[in-house]
């Protein structure tokens, strides 16, 4: 929603003072995984190689340290963003490329090209190097993504998938996911990791609706879990991409709204409407969304993960 003539409305302003004094360029060893691969702990997926852009305080002394992960479109402007704004408060930042070491550009029409939770694997393998850097604290390292990288964000924190390709000795130290998509239910995902969770979403998302993140917080919150899902009333998906300051239509765009889905033994993800295993030509996959940009609503939630980042990192 645009900001109105009150002057105590929040509305995000760019960070007055540069603050990266140093970028570096990883490549990072990863495996590409199916589905069903992941969720069985197979090894054997394809090995590939992904970049990262590591954006580093000025400083000598060991820092905290934030791993991005895109969404659809691959890396934009509010991953870019987002990066500025950790610098500020002397956060390193990992834009993580899930996309061009894979021969992607986007994944926006063809959801197919690569699994949401092989994006986990990613983040997974971005921790244990960031956790070797001689610049980064390995105990505060925080995982944050934007929808289907908001998705990697929230499910790493699974501690079953932290068993079966996490690595060893060193855990995120919070899980800050975007507009995630919470529609599949998987084994034991109510065992998730005792480190913080905060989920930011738009009501008015029609990409990725809301309403399942409400139900899964609530399991979370019936195990005593540290989980906060914040609501932005008539935030749209990408409510934090300043690209977007006038809607925009994407009438191909893949949508998954009305594919309750459920994980069974085997690796097997089933669609709930239909009894059978899940496929992108279900009947209940359509196309069409729309993205936009919500000033207010990014200011209050740049405001909120810095303020959570600060309290946690101790910075």
């Amino acid at each position: 929603m645009p900001p109105d003539s009150d002057s105590t409305t929040a509305t995000y302003e760019q960070p007055t003072a540069v603050k990266t004094a140093r970028i570096e360029i990883h490549s990072i060893e990863t495996v590409t995984l199916t589905d069903k691969q992941f969720l069985t702990g197979a090894k054997n997926g394809i090995p590939v190689r992904i970049g990262g852009e590591l954006r580093l305080p000025a400083g000598l002394s060991r820092v905290p340290a934030v791993i991005l992960i895109h969404g659809s479109g691959g890396v934009g402007a509010n991953v870019d963003r987002w990066a500025q704004e950790l610098n500020e408060i002397d956060v390193a930042a990992l834009l993580l490329d899930c996309f061009t070491g894979r021969g992607i550009v986007q994944t926006i029409t063809d959801q197919s090209q690569l699994a949401s939770l092989a994006m986990i694997m990613d983040a997974y393998r971005a921790l244990d190097l960031l956790s070797k850097h001689a610049r980064i604290d390995a105990s505060r390292i925080a995982i944050m993504g934007f929808s289907k990288g908001g998705f990697a964000a929230l499910y790493a924190s699974l501690n079953r998938f932290q068993r079966m390709h996490g690595p060893t000795g060193v855990e995120f130290a919070a899980y800050i996911p975007f507009y995630p998509s919470c529609y599949t239910t998987y084994i034991d995902d109510e065992q998730v990791s005792n480190r913080p969770i905060r989920i930011f979403h738009g009501t008015a998302d029609d990409y990725v609706s809301i309403e399942p993140c409400r139900n899964y917080v609530e399991r979370l919150h019936r195990g005593g879990k540290d989980v906060q899902l914040t609501e932005y009333t008539g935030a749209r998906h990408a409510f934090d991409n300043p690209l977007y300051t006038k809607p925009l239509s994407l009438p191909d765009a893949v949508t998954t709204n009305q594919c309750p889905r459920k994980e069974r033994p085997g690796g097997e993800i089933m669609n709930l409407k239909t009894g059978q295993p899940f496929t992108w030509s279900d009947a209940c996959v359509t196309r069409g969304a729309t993205v936009g940009y919500d000033p207010v609503a990014t200011a209050e939630a740049t405001k909120a993960v810095k303020a959570f980042l600060i309290s946690i990192f101790k910075t």
